[in-house]
């Protein structure tokens, strides 16, 4: 489709490697955690490394893609090159189904945290919000990831300090849940925090300079973020222990009450202070996953339009800002109507077990390029693709149904589509 208009080059690779962070530390820190700890106990860290492996060899696969395919739709455009035009369809369905929940789970934490009481018009607003700054171009998106970044990676830093000097005393020791199977099943559910370097993959036809500034960004991201979250894992740990972590729903705010009482009572100006920043910097790190979110999707979106598994319509770029317009529209809308029709703190596991496909699509497109990249050797992708196939299937069984079926539906629509398709084609 050589007539298709091309998205504008103008994000460098400081822009890109922001905008991946601030795709991960809105979803690890403030969703994840807690789950997390619920299924690993006490080795929650070494779910975070876990994941963390398995996200390097994503990671490692999507930067050697991406160098080669430097273009608007990340793993749906890689699978549909390297592998055909099915593996294709699946990981963008994955991709798209997956992360429209992602949206409307960060949409809805935000109006949690920001507006206790009246979360969903708080949340729709900031998808409106977040949908315009996107439509004026992708580096306004990176300005005010970057913000987001500057403001929130502080304060998360602050947290940790805070839960750090708690209680003195060493938290009780709580083995997994299920043995070694909770540790995988909390890595799993952890890999929805680190998968926001795929957003500099998908938006690749953006980037300056993709062969340079691409695997940069995502390996930058990627090792940023861990090292965050094992020192935010370690410190809840302390504060809170593995019990009492699996039971919160806002840990770094309880592990920060539990710091101010061992410390000499709760309501003290000093912990209240820490509250509300921890609360404004779960405000800030949900719109900056949001903004990054809502970009990823839309340029998925991009790709499957402009190849026909999706309307055609969704591939119209605005010329003026080069933004998909309606693909990021559309994505806006359908996260409102999940957030008008659904409980979406639940999907969590639905978004994994999506992304984990997603990847595993990844791998085994990476693993057929013939020019191999020094950081992406073969084995890698083998590993990488068993293993994000291993963690998807120990997410909790309503999970792996539920996006079974969506990702059923999804291959039975398109199989009709094509029928129909050349039923015309015979006929003309």
């Amino acid at each position: 489709m050589s007539n298709v208009p091309g998205l504008r080059r103008s994000m460098g690779g400081f822009d890109a490697t922001t905008v991946g962070i601030g795709s991960m530390i809105g979803a690890g820190v403030f969703v994840v955690f807690g789950p997390a700890a619920a299924a690993a106990g006490s080795l929650l860290p070494a779910a975070v490394v876990l994941a963390g492996f398995i996200a390097y060899c994503n990671a490692a696969a999507s930067a050697a893609l991406a160098t080669v395919h430097p273009l608007s739709g990340g793993t749906y455009l890689y699978g549909r090159r390297q592998l055909g035009p099915w593996p294709g369809f699946v990981a963008g369905w994955s991709f798209v189904t997956g992360k429209l929940a992602s949206c409307a789970a960060m949409a809805f934490t935000f109006g949690l945290y920001a507006a206790p009481g009246y979360e969903t018009p708080a949340a729709v607003a900031a998808v409106v919000g977040l949908t315009a700054v996107n439509l004026l171009g992708v580096t306004r998106t990176a300005l005010m990831t970057r913000a987001v970044v500057a403001l929130v990676v502080p304060v998360l830093a602050f947290a940790a300090v805070v839960a750090f000097a708690g209680p003195s005393a060493p938290q009780p020791w709580t083995p997994p849940a299920g043995g070694p199977w909770g540790v995988l099943q909390a890595a799993g559910l952890l890999f929805f925090a680190f998968a926001g370097y795929a957003r500099i993959a998908t938006m690749g036809e953006e980037v300056r300079e993709p062969g340079k500034n691409i695997p940069r960004a995502i390996f930058g991201a990627l090792g940023f973020t861990l090292v965050l979250y094992l020192v935010l894992a370690a410190a809840l740990l302390s504060a809170l222990g593995a019990g009492p972590l699996g039971d919160s729903t806002a840990p770094l705010r309880d592990a920060v009450l539990a710091a101010g009482d061992a410390g000499g009572g709760p309501g003290g100006s000093a912990a209240g202070t820490a509250v509300l920043a921890v609360t404004l910097a779960a405000a800030l790190a949900s719109l900056g996953a949001l903004l990054a979110l809502i970009a990823g999707v839309g340029r998925t979106t991009l790709a499957m339009a402009r190849e026909g598994d999706l309307p055609g319509a969704l591939a119209a770029i605005w010329s003026r800002f080069g933004v998909p317009w309606a693909a990021d529209t559309a994505t806006a809308v359908v996260v409102i109507v999940l957030l008008l029709t659904t409980d979406v703190l639940t999907v969590v596991g639905f978004s994994s077990f999506g992304v984990l496909l997603y990847y595993a699509v990844a791998n085994v497109a990476a693993f057929t390029l013939t020019e191999r990249q020094w950081y992406a050797p073969k084995i890698l992708n083998v590993v990488g693709a068993a293993g994000c196939l291993l963690l998807a299937f120990t997410l909790p069984v309503t999970s792996v149904l539920t996006m079974t079926a969506i990702l059923a539906v999804g291959v039975a629509g398109r199989a009709v589509v094509l029928r129909r398709r050349n039923r015309r084609s015979a006929r003309g």
